[in-house]
């Protein structure tokens, strides 16, 4: 911060010379009379002036306030203002002072970095104080705190830039009516006195960048202020550059891709010393040369994503030891994976300068500008040899099973970091992307995907096996991401390319063409799916025989879409066909058969025997819970279908009771939000209205569809039957005009991702017609 002062240092302000001029013809005649002011108090005052524009801190600065007023005494009242560089410490604590200035009798900054400048401060201090000691041995701050608790007005004191606590131990006043903020990187004080000064806000940091700059591109500058962290001092210095270059926010947002390190060296922002490249140069020194073993742990955390990273589990000796690429990074590592204290002097080297945020549960924080000048100062070499380490350290820490519960919170902690660190041809890649699919998190693994197929295209060419495969993998998550219709369509897209490049009776392009088939039906072409694979299964058989895993694959998706354009019996008999055959092929316990059991109980229920479906679905149901488990993905799925099917035999409230018990346990073993526990809480609504509840069931939608809409977005089918369903139980409740209004609302949203033609869009059409004429009633 520059140094000059609000005020003369030692003074009050004091009244200037009055001149009158008295004109007397052509002549200017100048009276001098002096006005000798009456005394004014004088009030030892020295303070930078306030930054302009400050933005977003106004709870932080009325929190300094109340800390201090809610303060302990007798004594003064101290508040430790930390964080990391950059973050505006210095910026907020000089605009509490000059907000709060006139409380005081005295108010004195002091710079307190440099030992040799404290005290030279703290001598200006004791001048302006007319202290009556004037040897030269004498301590100013020895005499400067004597003086300060002597006084009998109030007094603040700002100390800005502390290295640390050690470093101004003795150095306060011990009594006196006064207040001490201080300022430092430094994190390691005691919590009652310690406030940590965070990024702004992210609407409060594109607003200063729009303010700064002059350039009103929202967007860009929402953008910008996201890659820059809403650090302060990093928004100043882009602002500052703009505004002098007359570049634009969206260039310079498109150009810290490209040359980061460069532009963060450019722009001088007004009220700051330094620029971002070189705010942390001091620290990074300090440190390699005091814990060195802080710089190897910045250095891995610098190649992870910015938040929660699981340093504990990262750096967790194993059974098998981390193979490192480079010897010389592996030598570094080794200590902080097998010396705990080792690994603790690290975490605190980081803490004093608030290069990592706070620690916790073995997880820390770092800025994302703090991570690329940590990166992008080492040579390339260097570089992709540090980025090859993490990726050893990440694989290394992703779980064998990724399919299996147990295994999904460590998944949960590192998937961030799997992103950030590893290839997508990376085989951790692979395991990650199963992860993302047991668990339900069908967005994210499409994004995955999405990198997995560009690379791969990229690397080995459109049309190569393994780019081919990757697509076909990407329309499938895309499905899964509540786009069945889009994936449908890729797939009709690649099917052609597979057939060129591969053979039109290849086992790969047969397979694909199941899949086409598969997704034709989730996007509302049951029929057209059924024919792709009656004419598919003739083709599998031919060449690769009726116990073929591919084609009792397409044979049960056959049995399942023919069912699903109102055939059940066409089902029944399709399963009964292939079913003794797979239980040949796979056994009579292998997951499989027992879901390929389930369904047939579903269509025999569907063809009118309700009974027997309920008792097709307890037999299954035992073997599965002997095989795998009370609480295993197949067995909870076996129990839903056991719910719905002891309903539709007489007995719904059986189902609320079951569905309630199920969800109960999906919930804890798959998260409240995986797409299971979400059908499980839809069918539970579902059966409570039918048990005769539609007020209950109405009121079960309304908190489905919010989460609904959160976790799969607004245009996944299981939120518009949500929706539909909300509608439903709202007129059936005894509200037929909000009932109308709902399905109203909602038919051109069902037709523009459903189609006009589907079946779901009917009924909603017919659900508007029904509710319409019962509020004309």
């Amino acid at each position: 911060m520059p140094e000059p002062a609000a005020e003369p240092e030692g003074t009050a302000p004091t009244r200037s010379v009055e001149l009158t001029a008295v004109t007397v013809g052509r002549d200017l005649h100048i009276d001098q009379r002096t006005i000798h002011p009456e005394p004014v108090p004088t009030r030892p005052f020295r303070l930078d002036p306030r930054l302009p524009g400050l933005r977003g801190r106004e709870d932080l600065l009325t929190t300094i306030a109340d800390r201090l007023a809610t303060a302990p005494g007798p004594g003064p009242r101290l508040i430790v203002l930390h964080g990391l560089g950059g973050v505006g410490k210095s910026t907020v604590a000089v605009e509490y002072v000059h907000r709060h200035q006139d409380e005081y009798g005295l108010v004195w900054q002091l710079r307190a970095e440099d030992p040799t400048v404290l005290s030279a401060d703290y001598r200006r201090l004791a001048d302006s104080l007319d202290l009556n000691d004037r040897a030269e041995s004498a301590d100013p701050i020895d005499q400067v705190r004597k003086a300060l608790a002597a006084r009998s007005d109030r007094w603040l004191l700002l100390l800005d830039n502390v290295t640390d606590e050690d470093a101004i131990r003795g150095m306060l006043p011990a009594g006196g009516d006064g207040e001490i903020l201080i300022t430092t990187r430094s994190a390691l004080w005691a919590d009652d006195l310690a406030l940590e000064v965070p990024v702004l806000d992210r609407k409060d940091a594109a607003d200063f960048l729009i303010a700064r700059s002059g350039d009103t591109d929202r967007p860009s500058a929402l953008a910008l202020a996201d890659e820059l962290g809403a650090l302060p001092l990093a928004l100043a210095q882009a602002a500052s550059y703009v505004a002098a270059t007359g570049r634009s926010l969206r260039w310079y947002r498109t150009q810290l891709d490209r040359r980061r390190a460069e532009l963060l060296r450019r722009g001088m922002p007004w009220g700051y010393e330094n620029r971002v490249a070189s705010t942390w140069e001091l620290s990074f020194r300090r440190l390699r040369s005091t814990v060195p073993a802080a710089v190897t742990l910045l250095r891995l955390l610098a190649c992870c994503a910015p938040d929660s990273i699981p340093y504990g589990l990262l750096l967790m000796p194993r059974e098998e030891p981390v193979t490192f690429d480079d010897d010389a990074i592996a030598a570094l590592v080794e200590p902080l994976m097998h010396d705990d204290l080792t690994l603790d002097d690290a975490i605190v080297g980081l803490r004093r300068y608030s290069l990592v945020a706070a620690v916790a549960d073995g997880m820390v924080s770092v800025h994302r500008l703090v991570q690329a000048i940590t990166i992008e100062e080492l040579p390339d070499e260097r570089r992709r040899a540090w980025r090859s380490s993490v990726a050893a350290l990440v694989a290394a820490a992703l779980p064998d099973g990724p399919g299996r519960p147990a295994a999904w919170p460590t998944y949960g902690a590192l998937v961030a970091h799997a992103r950030a660190a590893l290839a997508p041809n990376h085989p951790g890649t692979a395991k990650l992307l199963e992860y993302l699919g047991a668990s339900g998190d069908y967005r994210t693994a499409r994004m995955v995907q999405e990198e997995v197929c560009a690379d791969a295209t990229e690397r080995l060419g459109a049309e190569h096996p393994d780019a081919l495969q990757a697509r076909a993998a990407l329309a499938n998550w895309t499905g899964m991401a509540g786009h069945p219709a889009a994936a449908r369509d890729a797939l009709e897209a690649l099917l052609p390319v597979c057939e060129r490049v591969w053979g039109p009776n290849d086992r790969r392009t047969l397979r694909l063409t199941g899949r086409v088939a598969d997704w034709t039906g989730q996007s509302g072409g049951w029929a057209r799916a059924r024919d792709i694979c009656a004419a598919l299964l003739p083709r599998l058989r031919g060449a690769f025989g009726d116990a073929d895993q591919d084609t009792l694959a397409v044979w049960a998706e056959l049995g399942f879409w023919t069912g699903q354009i109102g055939d059940p019996a066409g089902a029944c008999a399709h399963y009964a066909a292939f079913l003794p055959i797979r239980e040949q092929v796979l056994g009579s316990d292998h997951p499989d058969i027992l879901s390929g059991r389930d369904q047939y109980a579903r269509w025999t229920g569907e063809n009118g025997d309700s009974v027997a479906a309920r008792d097709m679905c307890v037999e299954v149901l035992a073997v599965h819970e002997r095989v795998y488990g009370g609480e295993h993905d197949g067995t909870l799925w076996v129990r839903g279908n056991l719910a719905w099917w002891t309903g539709n035999a007489g007995d719904p409230a059986g189902a609320r009771e079951q569905y309630t018990a199920l969800l109960a346990v999906r919930e804890r073993v798959s998260g409240p939000d995986h797409p299971a526990s979400l059908v499980a809480r839809g069918n539970l609504a579902y059966w409570t209205a039918r048990a005769g509840d539609p007020a209950g069931a109405r009121d079960q939608f309304a908190i489905l569809l919010p989460i609904h809409l959160r976790v799969l977005g607004p245009d996944h089918p299981e939120t518009l039957l949500s929706r539909k369903n909300l509608a439903q139980w709202t007129g059936e409740a005894g509200d037929p005009h909000s009932a109308r209004d709902q399905f109203a609302a909602m038919v051109a949203d069902f037709e523009r991702v459903l189609g006009h033609e589907h079946a779901e869009t009917g009924a909603v059409r017919t659900e508007l017609a029904t509710w319409s004429a019962r509020c004309r009633r």
